[in-house]
């Protein structure tokens, strides 16, 4: 799919296509180690440069199984960011929020959001994730919204520079639908 850029909005976000201008709110954001200790492919300390590179890599074209929207509160701005990408079988999605939003249902709302529409505009009856087994915040969100617990892989996480234990997570269609029910 490529042409007009998707948008979503929920009650508290909109979440849109990245764009060059984020770059410096990006940077502010991940240059944090409480957040990048929590994702695989964050390097810490993260450097504007390093922004502006990620955003440049950014592809125009996107599908539903390789796109990321960057979440903004109404209110604040950028917040952080959600997507899907493809790097094995199954569509994978990830997500992160600077810290000062963690812990107001933001991530929540936005994932939701992102795997709705994922299940909307896509074929695809599953999608995988996962969370670094320390990573329980984000581990609660996955079960609210119905994935279940595969294995315990390890990851490699830059900011660590180590490899981690890694709870590998799967979530279909009638499972997301069902979990939004009870929410």
């Amino acid at each position: 799919m490529t042409g007009s850029q998707p948008e979503i909005e929920t009650l508290r976000l909109v979440l849109r296509r990245p764009r060059l201008r984020d770059a410096p709110r990006i940077a502010a954001l991940l240059n944090d180690y409480e957040v990048t200790k929590n994702l695989a492919r964050v390097p810490y300390p993260y450097t504007m440069q390093m922004a502006f590179d990620w955003l440049i890599r950014q592809k125009r074209e996107w599908s539903p199984e390789s796109i990321t929207f960057a979440i903004c509160e109404k209110e604040a701005g950028l917040i952080g960011f959600c997507g899907t990408h493809r790097e094995g079988r199954l569509p994978e999605i990830g997500y992160w929020l600077g810290r000062a939003y963690w812990g107001k249902g933001y991530m929540t709302e936005a994932t939701r959001a992102v795997i709705d529409w994922y299940f909307s505009h896509s074929t695809g009856d599953t999608l995988v994730s996962g969370v670094f087994h320390f990573n329980t915040a984000s581990l609660r969100i996955q079960d609210k919204l119905g994935f279940v617990r595969t294995r315990i892989g390890k990851r490699i996480c830059l900011a660590q520079k180590a490899e981690i234990d890694h709870i590998e997570t799967e979530l279909t269609r009638d499972a997301f639908y069902k979990a939004l029910e009870t929410l």
